[in-house]
């Protein structure tokens, strides 16, 4: 795979075929599904449209390339995703453009996609390396404790269509690091970059049926299908909660090892002492990355009343400032949502919190014209009850409640089903680590608007999810432990 010149290039020769055993193929029934551009609405490719057959062909050969992927050493496996990382840094400008155009995020945000995602691979080709068992002896004596850590086997991947590249990466590196097989369902909204992804798997030689990708237009018949098959040993997902609840319950029948990232609705708390400079520089990424079409955007800024007034006119100068266009054009801040749904049901939360006395300081009003624009908004005096208060946004909307004392903002912070994210502006060590212990959240941010990190684990609390992704947890998920108890 060389680099490309433009677009056009770069979609001639991305692959658009579902990738099965070792091999890009079309779909059984001969379908095809529309990838758009969501800056234009028009579509730019169609690639190949999964069906329940095909899903179970993924599945056969993930099945029998289980056995052998497992027994391979540590060290080639852990060769292998560092071939694979190299790759995908070596084509950033290549991703990036894939992910611009079947996503919208600006050219900026996906070269930095590009960088964190390629680093689960690496990462995870350093843990291949380290898995290890223990050996003990019984506290009676006459015996010896072993523990043996194994692959859980072949595993089910439910991709989301915000980060296309990243959200693949941090699931394909642990699980094979630890020596599990793969089936990737991307989103059927952004199935590009997995498609290219699995092309960089296939040129760096990774066996055949070790990864498989099956983009479908009929996700519930195909994951079913999957979900239903006895040798399925694993599922992960990341999206929506309400999605996350309707695969955990299928998953029941099978008792499937279940890793599960779900919705959220970050609270970021600025308190009277933060150094505002910083609070709202780094709200502003907090709230604006991916145009707030992340899990982790902060949802609800909490700001002291001894500075929220400040606090707000400086973030709206900020979110006033960003360029909203498409992502592909140089100095775009701001690029599309997803699809038209998007766009309505962020207005719809906007226009919920209007009638409901908030005052809009900045944007409010969708963009006219081709394309799923909205602009970055600014919400002051947002009610209590507000839906925007309590369901996950993802949009560029940021709406900013007063609190006069510490108690307030955490049991605020913490009154939602959600518990993914949250952040923490204050220049006092002491009232940072006593808020971080109080918030109900799987990850804190300090004086940070992006923490995110391959080398630290992922995940929330409460219904934002099960389970941890990156840093030294992430290979767990995917290994099982067994007990040899050896009489002497």
């Amino acid at each position: 795979m060389t680099t490309a010149a433009t677009l056009t290039d770069l979609l001639a020769i991305t692959p658009t075929g579902l990738y099965v055993d070792g091999a890009f193929r079309e779909a059984t029934q001969g379908g095809t599904l529309p990838v758009y551009d969501p800056a234009t609405g028009a579509v730019i490719a169609r690639v190949a449209d999964a069906t329940e057959s095909d899903a179970r062909a993924a599945l056969d050969a993930a099945c029998a390339a289980q056995a052998a992927w497992a027994a391979t050493s540590s060290r080639e496996r852990s060769d292998l995703l560092r071939a694979a990382y190299e790759r995908v840094v070596e084509r950033t400008e290549d991703f990036a453009a894939l992910m611009t155009a079947e996503m919208g995020k600006p050219l900026a945000e996906s070269r930095g996609e590009v960088a964190y995602g390629a680093e689960f691979l690496r990462w995870f080709a350093e843990e291949a390396v380290r898995i290890r068992g223990d050996y003990s002896p019984a506290p009676a004596g006459g015996s010896r404790l072993l523990t043996l850590r194994r692959p859980v086997g072949p595993t089910l991947m439910i991709t989301p269509w915000n980060f296309p590249l990243a959200m693949g990466t941090r699931k394909i590196g642990p699980a094979l690091a630890a020596g599990c097989t793969c089936v990737i369902k991307p989103a059927s909204a952004t199935p590009l970059t997995m498609l290219a992804l699995a092309q960089v798997f296939d040129e760096v030689g990774l066996p055949a049926g070790v990864l498989n990708v099956i983009p479908t237009s009929t996700t519930r018949q195909v994951v079913t299908g999957l979900l239903e098959d006895g040798r399925l040993r694993k599922l992960t997902f990341t999206g929506s909660t309400d999605v996350g609840r309707t695969l955990i319950r299928q998953s029941a029948d099978s008792v499937l090892r279940v890793s599960m990232e779900l919705g959220g609705n970050a609270p970021l708390l600025v308190f009277p002492d933060a150094d505002l400079d910083r609070a709202v520089e780094q709200s502003l990424l907090a709230k604006m990355r991916n145009m707030g079409e992340a899990c982790t955007a902060a949802n609800r800024i909490f700001v002291h009343t001894s500075v929220v007034e400040e606090f707000a006119q400086r973030l709206t100068e900020k979110m006033s400032a960003l360029t909203v266009g498409p992502g592909a054009e140089e100095g775009t801040d701001v690029g599309p949502l997803i699809d038209a749904t998007a766009v309505s049901t962020v207005q719809e939360l906007v226009d919920d919190a209007r009638d409901g006395g908030a005052r809009i300081l900045c944007g409010g009003t969708p963009g006219d014209g081709p394309g799923h624009f909205y602009p970055p908004t600014v919400l002051v005096d947002v009610p209590e009850n507000a839906r925007i208060l309590r369901e996950e946004t993802f949009g560029p909307v940021a709406p900013i409640v007063a609190f006069d004392t510490e108690d307030e903002a955490i049991s605020r912070a913490n009154d939602t089903e959600y518990g993914l994210m949250s952040y923490v502006f204050t220049q006092d060590l002491s009232r940072a680590l006593r808020v971080a212990e109080a918030l109900e959240y799987g990850m804190v941010g300090i004086n940070a608007g992006v923490v995110s990190n391959p080398a630290a684990p992922f995940g929330g609390v409460k219904q934002s999810g099960l389970g941890r992704e990156g840093g030294p947890e992430g290979i767990a998920e995917y290994l099982e432990t067994t007990y040899v108890g050896m009489a002497l």
